[in-house]
């Protein structure tokens, strides 16, 4: 098991060789940076705690500055729990890039939807509308909440309702990685991912044990051709 923290951003197309298309989304991946770790002794369990992304000194507290210097990386923005049994073994103070995963591993992604706020249920579970006539005093409501004459002194648990929508967590099991570049620091997923544009992900060793390693054939390399035109 590995796991590591990037940022979401976006989607995009890329080609094999072949003329094969892969529908991806991009991670970006700053380098993670260790601050801390877990322990059984100590804490009852083993995870690294990891930094994500620099901050200026002046917006961190004193307490802050003294983690950061007893581990000597910089201030982070970020701070982020991972556990995995491959990368348990670095030490504070280093960083855990995307090099760890290859093209053709299979992981999942955790991440957080999309907010739409209070929503009906139109827009929520795409209801029926009422009738738009104006003689109609119904539009947008949410309809009976009637249970065919069962129980019908209260709701039964599970009514789609309107309410809050989103901004919850949500893991995508078992995507796979067309491309990992340690040197530019990004990751290429086939598929779609949880959350909006710029939101944090994690990813991870998928959690489900894999038949098959799914085959992902080798992209067109353009520096090549751009060092051709040169």
């Amino acid at each position: 098991m590995k796991s590591i923290i990037g940022r979401k951003m976006g989607m995009t197309e890329v080609f094999a060789a072949d003329g094969t298309m892969y529908p991806v989304t991009v991670i970006e991946v700053l380098p993670n940076a260790v601050v801390a770790k877990k322990t059984l002794e100590k804490d009852g369990y083993e995870a690294l705690q990891i930094g994500y992304e620099d901050k200026p000194e002046r917006l961190a507290n004193k307490p802050e500055l003294g983690i950061y210097k007893k581990a000597n990386v910089s201030p982070k923005r970020h701070l982020f729990e991972l556990k995995g049994d491959e990368i348990y073994a670095t030490e504070v103070g280093a960083e855990i890039n995307c090099g760890i995963f290859a093209a053709g591993d299979v992981v999942d992604v955790i991440g957080t939807t999309k907010g739409h706020g209070f929503s009906g249920t139109i827009k929520k579970y795409g209801h029926h509308i009422g009738p738009k006539g104006h003689g109609s005093g119904y539009h947008r409501g949410i309809g009976s909440l009637a249970n065919n004459g069962r129980d019908n002194n209260r709701v039964i648990p599970g009514k789609k309702m309107a309410g809050h929508w989103g901004n919850t967590q949500a893991t995508i099991l078992n995507l796979t990685i067309v491309e990992s570049n340690a040197e530019k620091g990004y990751i290429l997923i086939k598929g779609g991912v949880p959350g909006p544009k710029k939101s944090l992900v994690m990813v991870r060793s998928a959690v489900k044990a894999q038949t098959k390693k799914p085959e992902i054939k080798p992209l067109v390399d353009h520096s090549t051709e751009e060092k051709k035109g040169e």
